[in-house]
């Protein structure tokens, strides 16, 4: 009898995975409206080629920093674009801010969209091509922030400079926000967003770098997506240290301080911290897992009882999907002796953290002060911060968003997703909750690669399609 009855709940277990499974299809969506864009791709590519030649790396070390290119990357942007400083008020906000308004016919719901142009260091002699001579070969724009993002800036300067050219008058203002010191957390954009919140500017959609149009980056669908970040994790710097006696190697103590913390770090790597689904990664799963293979729309479309399986299908792959369901812990610093024969007075090894939402700096430390289970290991905060707040995909902003992707990257799936990376959108959080994370360029895994990376480029044909997405985006506004 006891059989029967586990044979029917397993029978019916069956009979409602696979029901859920079969109704987890994807939505019916009502074509959207087709905005037929002209772009001129020449000049978008002479522009960004122009900007590449401005050497704007940033350090934070002052001396290492050549502030005549980024005052030549700001005069480039007053020649280049004359129709935009004729019509738009510009404002220099701290050291490299740039503010442009844009006015429209309301100030109601106002559209801000971002960019950075300092750009990371590089290592000359281990690039293909010169970083910053903006060589165009074959097809292809090479240099340092032809992607990040110098790019995405370029386009939405060259959109603007055409409509305004147009006689386009947007419905509602527009701020055009650049920074020029995101890659070292400078204070750029905080001071701008200071200012529009001084000026009660509440804005309807933020767009700032973040997802592209990729491939291949969700298990069991083949289509190509957009995913545009509507939050982003936190980050933290952390300090674990021992300290000891020191002395003489020749005669060390059974347990030393290094052994201690490699122990402590052990712990930490065998116990990540737990997965949790937060509102962007539901979003995607419920997004994306609609168009994947019948064998994971089982999984997605019944997390209920295979949540336990996805984690530790994420777990053990590691890698970006892993990264959006948890908060991790990359040991990226260790420092112990000076010299080879003498046992350390304080051994430390710093660990880079993302935060997941629904974490914060203080439960994560608290986390692995639980993992580590050392008294003798002192836990110091360098540097941290808490992840963003969602956006809110239900908005006016988030379907014009949407529709100018479908339109500039038709059949593309649009999804919600976690950027586990940071920028300097987190800041507009403060101001709305209608921020958007979006680098407009299809980008292959191997491009991908080149953000910070060495022979950063760009094929031309994705630059003007850039400038095509910014127009039909700015059309809406």
């Amino acid at each position: 009898m006891i059989l029967y009855i586990l044979l029917a709940l397993l029978a019916l277990f069956l009979i409602v995975i696979l029901a859920r499974a079969v109704a987890f299809k994807p939505r019916e969506e009502t074509a959207g409206e087709v905005f037929e864009v002209e772009v001129n791709q020449e000049r978008a590519v002479e522009s960004l080629a122009m900007m590449i030649r401005c050497r704007t790396v940033s350090s934070r070390d002052r001396a290492l920093r050549d502030e005549s290119q980024f005052e030549k990357f700001r005069e480039l942007l007053k020649t280049r674009y004359p129709l935009i400083h004729k019509t738009c008020t510009l404002e220099r906000i701290e050291e490299t801010g740039l503010l442009y308004r844009w006015s429209g016919l309301k100030s109601e719901e106002p559209t801000v969209l971002m960019a950075h142009y300092d750009v990371v260091p590089v290592l000359e002699a281990d690039w293909e091509k010169p970083p910053f001579e903006g060589i165009v070969e074959d097809g292809v724009l090479w240099g340092r922030g032809t992607l990040d993002t110098k790019g995405t800036l370029c386009g939405v300067m060259e959109a603007a400079e055409q409509l305004i050219g147009e006689g386009f008058v947007p419905q509602n203002d527009i701020y055009l926000c650049f920074a020029g010191d995101e890659e070292i957390a400078g204070e750029g954009a905080p001071a701008i967003v200071s200012e529009l919140e001084r000026r009660s500017v509440k804005p309807a959609l933020v767009v700032d770098e973040g997802g592209a149009v990729v491939e291949n980056v969700f298990p069991g669908v083949s289509e190509k997506c957009a995913l545009v970040g509507t939050a982003e994790k936190g980050m933290m710097d952390l300090k674990l240290a021992i300290k000891a006696a020191g002395g003489h190697a020749s005669a060390p103590p059974p347990h030393g301080p290094l052994g201690k913390l490699a122990q402590a770090l052990v712990n930490i790597e065998n116990k990540p911290f737990p997965a949790r689904l937060s509102p962007p990664v539901k979003e995607m799963f419920d997004t994306l897992g609609r168009h994947s293979s019948f064998a994971m729309r089982l999984v997605f479309a019944n997390l209920w009882c295979f949540m336990p399986v996805l984690n530790a299908i994420c777990k053990k792959a590691g890698g970006e999907l892993n990264a959006m369901m948890r908060t991790t812990f990359a040991a990226t610093m260790a420092k112990g002796s000076s010299a080879s024969n003498v046992l350390p007075n304080e051994a430390e090894i710093v660990g880079n953290i993302r935060i997941i939402p629904g974490e914060t700096v203080e439960s994560v430390k608290d986390y692995l002060k639980s993992v580590v289970n050392n008294e003798e290991v002192s836990f110091e905060t360098l540097h941290g911060m808490n992840p963003s707040i969602s956006s809110d995909t239900s908005s006016e902003g988030w379907l014009k968003l949407k529709k100018a992707i479908n339109a500039t990257w038709p059949g593309a799936l649009v999804s919600p997703y976690l950027m586990v990376a940071c920028s300097d959108s987190r800041h507009y959080c403060r101001i709305t909750d209608k921020v958007m994370r979006f680098s407009a360029m299809e980008l292959t895994k191997e491009e991908r690669g080149y953000i910070h990376g060495n022979d950063e480029r760009i094929p031309v044909e994705k630059i003007g399609r850039t400038v095509a997405f910014y127009l039909r985006l700015i059309k809406q506004c």
